[in-house]
């Protein structure tokens, strides 16, 4: 239904229905992922704007995080860089260290930064380096990723700072070392330390898909609410597989850090945001913490 077709007394209705919804929210932090169809759709891009904005107007301090993939890739190959991933990782040799940063920190962030303003929202563009904002050292493991990073520190200055003068920070995942080493940052990791450090009411990690499902073939098998206890099972079973599986252990990592919520939902859908955030049925995944904890 279009804005167009409601009558003055639906519009009244929707806002009245809401209202209990923005009252939870307000005055409290929610960090949102921004990636995947979302970011590369324009006429889904504008809806997440126009959400973040509302968001801010009624008095929610939305921090949004975001990675810039597909420009990446583009600009990589437009320099003649081949792409190559490890485990769904992108390995970040010299050269593309040097990309990410520029493409993330100064294209994908500012242009996000513009979107807002278009929206009427005030955003401040951060990265990592600012401030030392993001502290990583490089990421080991079996398979050397090159300037890939994993974060030890967040100071979350520069984003309270921000909020308290009214600008919805706009963050690219970047991080630095103590020498000025550059790291890539996976975005929904960034995500989840920065909505542990800043104490968050929520996080939403924006995807692709409906959410976390039994069968990826069929979306009508969506998992609407699991708890962070039952996700070693779905993993061993193959439930969570691939790609799906640094996306709910960063969603366990932020409720085992203190978050209340952390919500894995469709992007694809125009205004997924505020359907998760002001309505009891909400969409996509629900993580929350065992019951004994919750208790």
């Amino acid at each position: 239904m279009s804005t167009q077709s409601l009558t003055n007394s639906m519009k009244a209705s929707v806002l009245t229905a809401a209202l209990p919804y923005i009252q939870k929210y307000t005055g409290k932090v929610v960090v949102v992922k921004y990636g995947g169809n979302a970011m590369t759709n324009e006429e889904l891009k504008a809806a997440v704007m126009s959400d973040i904005v509302l968001l801010n107007l009624v008095g929610i301090k939305v921090v949004l995080v975001h990675g810039g993939g597909p420009e990446i890739t583009a600009t990589l190959k437009a320099l003649g860089i081949e792409s190559r991933f490890v485990n769904g990782l992108r390995y970040t040799d010299e050269e593309t260290a040097k990309v990410v940063q520029m493409v993330l920190c100064g294209k994908t962030n500012k242009d996000l930064v513009k979107l807002i303003a278009g929206c009427g929202g005030r955003a401040l563009g951060l990265c990592g380096l600012d401030g030392s904002m993001i502290k990583a050292e490089k990421l080991t493991g079996s398979v050397d990723l090159g300037f890939v990073g994993r974060i030890t520190e967040v100071d979350t200055s520069p984003i309270l700072n921000a909020m308290a003068e009214g600008y919805i920070p706009v963050v690219a995942t970047v991080g630095v070392d103590e020498q000025g080493q550059v790291y890539n940052i996976n975005a929904d990791t960034a995500a989840a330390c920065i909505a542990t450090a800043l104490h968050a009411e929520n996080i939403i990690l924006m995807t692709d898909i409906r959410g976390l499902m039994r069968d990826t073939k069929d979306e009508n098998s969506l998992i609407s609410s699991v708890s962070i206890g039952e996700l070693p099972a779905l993993i061993e079973n193959g439930t969570i597989t691939g790609g799906m599986i640094p996306k709910v252990e960063c969603c366990a990592d932020a409720v085992r850090g203190g978050v209340r919520k952390a919500v894995m939902i469709d992007g694809r859908i125009p205004h997924s945001i505020l359907i998760e955030m002001f309505s009891d049925e909400g969409i996509g995944t629900m993580f929350h913490a065992d019951p004994q904890e919750e208790a």
